[in-house]
């Protein structure tokens, strides 16, 4: 069942993926025809569909152990045995389906929850800060217009993509071997993050090679991705580094606790004094309202604490180094306010942009672009074998780490609870950045995400929340109340001051 429907999608137009492969052109996304006129009576029929199924299923999950049926004659026991062991099969194979995400995936396809593909619109498509343009006359004379769709679909398959594994060594003390279920906000930090290494080694140009040998940056940055303690930014050291947020496994988080856990993870990484040589080349500052300060408010970008950590980062030897920005907001109650959406889709038109960490309720995914009302996403809930890529494997398969089937979801139902992600390379990008975020301030009409100033209000040095060590040295935080929870609706927002 796994990706049952998204295989017959992607066979309608190519039956490969973003494989390792000599061919002379990337190959084609894929796009479903009939997912933008989804009907509700066809949604209803299916819903029925799936659900008879599994209510047939169940009824017949239940066991009938022949030891305790004496009426029963012993070949007619044994006979009825094997019959409710092959109905228990077939339960317990639903089951998996539904566990593994399968069934999900189905019914929220079905239902047009998300959907696939790139519609007629001929609007422009902003993709990280790079526009698209599209057209259906393709003798326009215009190459920008002409290609534009081939090229938007080159780089969206060249984004990085992490999703769910199993088989991976258990985390920590857990039995932990897969984060299938509760790790897809990890998953979607780790491909935030893993584009901001590319901004950062390999540039926004870049695109996936076609052939091998690849390049030893792109393999060293999948690498540091990897799911075991050796890769220093696998879910494993994610975790550890996450205990003073309460991060565990089995548990799902929200965006504030994933970013200030990215910001301890980078401090615990500084091994080397060249700053190029370190594994997250870069300052990382978690813009974000605070408990004594901006309850209730917008956060504000301060300058000043950006030099700050830039200069802390550096350990004093340069005043300005690379900055990861993370912004994680709350924009509503369920689904983000509509007044904020024509802010958060100006963002994708920054240079300077990640994308943004959220998605649908309880179920995290990475939206990368924005066309009229609609998201682009990479979604981290397929289920993959580990991987392991060697730091120096420049043979490696990584198909397994690029999606070619665009997917998106309504603006206006994304998750309110998200975290925005920027890059900037050096002085000059981050004072371009801060002129766009201010001009964008003050252009949403009294809705601003975020706000710029020069300094607080009220002078006081960079801090993190008050933390306590355990006997293993790890910083502890009481002040984040977690929920272990699945993905799925019904998690807490344990960030509900920074509601705006």
């Amino acid at each position: 069942m796994k990706g049952f429907c998204e295989r017959a999608v992607a066979s309608k137009c190519s039956s490969k993926s973003l494989t390792d492969t000599s061919n002379s052109s990337p190959p084609p996304v894929c796009s479903d025809p009939e997912s933008s006129d989804s009907k509700f009576t066809k949604a209803s029929v299916w819903s029925n569909f799936v659900s008879s199924a599994l209510s047939i299923f169940e009824t017949h999950s239940e066991a009938l152990p022949c030891e305790n049926k004496a009426v029963l004659s012993g070949s007619s026991a044994c006979e009825k045995k094997v019959a409710h062991a092959k109905q228990n099969g077939w339960t317990a194979a639903v089951r998996k389906a539904v566990a593994s995400g399968s069934m999900r995936r189905l019914h929220e396809r079905v239902l047009g929850l998300s959907r696939t593909g790139i519609s007629s619109s001929t609007s422009d498509i902003w993709l990280l800060g790079v526009c698209y343009k599209m057209s259906l006359d393709e003798s326009s004379g215009d190459a920008d217009t002409s290609d534009g769709l081939a090229r938007f679909e080159q780089d969206f398959s060249s984004r990085i993509l992490a999703t769910y594994r199993k088989g991976f060594d258990a985390i920590g003390e857990s039995k932990y071997t897969s984060d299938v279920g509760w790790g897809c906000m990890l998953r979607s930090s780790q491909m935030l993050v893993a584009q901001a290494l590319v901004f950062h080694r390999l540039g926004r140009s870049w695109r996936k090679p076609l052939q091998k040998p690849f390049n030893q940056e792109y393999i060293e940055i999948l690498h540091f991705f990897g799911d075991s303690e050796a890769s220093p930014f696998s879910i494993h050291n994610l975790l550890l580094a996450g205990k003073a947020y309460n991060l565990a496994a089995g548990s799902w988080v929200g965006p504030y606790a994933m970013c200030r856990t990215w910001e301890t993870l980078a401090r615990c990484k500084r091994e080397s004094t060249n700053l190029e040589d370190q594994q997250l080349p870069m300052a990382v500052y978690v813009v974000s309202g605070d408990e004594d300060g901006e309850r209730g408010g917008a956060p504000v970008l301060c300058i000043e604490d950006a030099s700050r950590h830039c200069f802390e980062f550096s350990r004093g030897q340069v005043d300005w180094t690379p900055i990861l920005l993370l912004v994680p907001l709350v924009l509503g109650l369920e689904k983000v306010n509509p007044r904020y959406i024509p802010s958060l889709r100006a963002t994708f038109m920054f240079p300077q942009s990640l994308g943004i960490v959220g998605g649908k309720p309880g179920a995290s995914t990475y939206i990368i672009g924005v066309q009229d009302e609609k998201a682009f996403f990479l979604d981290p809930h397929d289920v993959q074998p580990v991987a392991s890529i060697g730091r120096n494997d420049l043979e490696a398969d990584t198909s397994s780490y690029h999606c070619n089937i665009i997917r998106h979801i309504s603006l206006d139902s994304i998750d309110s609870s998200l975290a925005f992600g920027f890059y900037c390379r050096d002085k000059d990008d981050f004072d371009d950045f801060c002129l766009r975020a201010s001009k964008l301030a003050d252009e949403s009409n009294g809705a601003p995400l975020f706000t710029v100033a020069q300094k607080h209000n009220l002078s006081k040095p960079v801090s993190h929340p008050e933390m306590s060590f355990d006997t293993d040295g790890v910083q502890k935080d009481e002040s984040f109340g977690l929920e272990s929870i699945g993905d799925a609706e019904g998690h807490s927002h344990e960030d509900e001051w920074q509601l705006l």
